[in-house]
């Protein structure tokens, strides 16, 4: 039948129109900005910095510039710092004094999230920062990255749960090296009092050997 496509096409489309006004399973839009639908566990917009605690001294970050490096559209611009600071495992580490994002060139790749061996970079959800500036605005800095780790489990729960799990076996390894290597010093330095609590042996002189006896000649008989 000529437009018999065309007729099933149009009934499928009038079922869900009037069926909107009935089900809510066919209401498929909602009252955006008063309404919002809910982000999947996949979703990403831009990038973040993931923090434990205090977010200048719990940020992941230790400066490796990896992201800067492996960043497609070159967005990501980071300074160290000149000083070091105690990370998650309680090492001294270099952090960002410096990391901005420009999100005007960012591609929302998630190569950064990728190659950073550190669980510090994610990608975020937040899609509502239209501006009417479209440099300083969108330039973002790290106090405007910065997430805490909290926040990072409701957005990726299942991510944020192998991030964790990968985190705290590194730390389990430092911590057991630093117990190690404790445990090692502390013996060490117990051998070393030992030793100087020792008294020395005497040295004793080798006994002189005794004069040789000098040969007598004999008596020639009468």
């Amino acid at each position: 039948m000529l437009g018999e496509q065309i007729i099933k096409g149009m009934a499928v489309t009038a079922r869900n129109f009037f069926g909107s006004y009935v089900s809510k399973e066919r209401l498929t839009t909602v009252q955006y900005p008063e309404e919002h639908l809910a982000q999947k566990n996949n979703s990403r917009q831009f990038p973040m910095l993931v923090f434990d605690g205090d977010p200048e001294k719990g940020l992941r970050c230790v400066a490796c510039t990896i992201c800067e490096k492996e960043c497609p559209p070159q967005c990501i611009y980071i300074v160290k710092s000149k000083d070091k600071k105690p990370d998650y495992k309680g090492q001294p580490q270099l952090y960002p004094a410096v990391f901005d994002i420009d999100i005007s060139v960012c591609m929302s790749c998630s190569i950064c999230v990728e190659v950073c061996p550190f669980e510090s970079i994610k990608m975020n959800t937040e899609f509502e920062l239209s501006t009417d500036d479209r440099f300083e605005d969108l330039l973002l800095h790290k106090q405007d990255l910065a997430r805490p780790n909290e926040y990072y489990r409701k957005l990726h729960p299942e991510d944020a749960k192998e991030s964790d799990a990968a985190l705290a076996v590194e730390k389990a390894k430092a911590e057991a090296k630093a117990k190690a290597a404790a445990e090692a010093k502390v013996a060490a330095e117990a051998k070393a009092k030992a030793a100087a609590a020792a008294p020395l042996n005497p040295v004793v002189a080798p006994a002189a050997k005794p004069a040789p006896t000098p040969a007598v000649a004999p008596t020639p008989a009468k």
